[in-house]
């Protein structure tokens, strides 16, 4: 089975925010689900949520004391993705840099890659 870490990276940081989102969420023992789905501006967006089942074609890791799975279809559009929490003085939130992805939009969740569109929405 291919490791996500060759997929994406979770930063230390980005997996600190997590664990405390589980603890907060009361999603202790959940494993953490990057995801790609249609749509925003750009045509694809990204999507991570807590999911306690793991499917047979997920590709699976432990980053920072976090199961991340990506499914199979979504692994090729997320290829060398680094995921990371950023703090500034106007907050924080994650960041995700995606080598793969040859436009985006001002959102910073919203891009294409050349392979991928989507399905572009308008931009509110």
């Amino acid at each position: 089975m291919t490791s996500v870490k060759q997929i994406i990276e979770i930063t230390q940081a980005a997996g600190f925010h997590i664990q405390e989102m589980m603890e907060h969420n009361e999603e202790q023992g959940a494993c953490l689900r990057v995801v790609v789905n249609g749509g925003g501006c750009s045509g694809l967006s990204y999507g991570m949520h807590f999911d306690k089942e793991k499917k047979e074609d997920d590709f699976e890791d432990v980053q920072h004391g976090l199961t991340v799975l990506v499914s199979r279809e979504d692994a090729p559009i997320l290829m060398g993705t680094k995921i990371d929490y950023k703090q500034s003085l106007m907050g924080g939130g994650f960041t995700i840099d995606n080598p793969n992805a040859i436009a985006s939009c001002g959102c910073g969740t919203s891009f294409k890659t050349a392979k991928r569109e989507g399905s572009p929405e308008v931009c509110e």
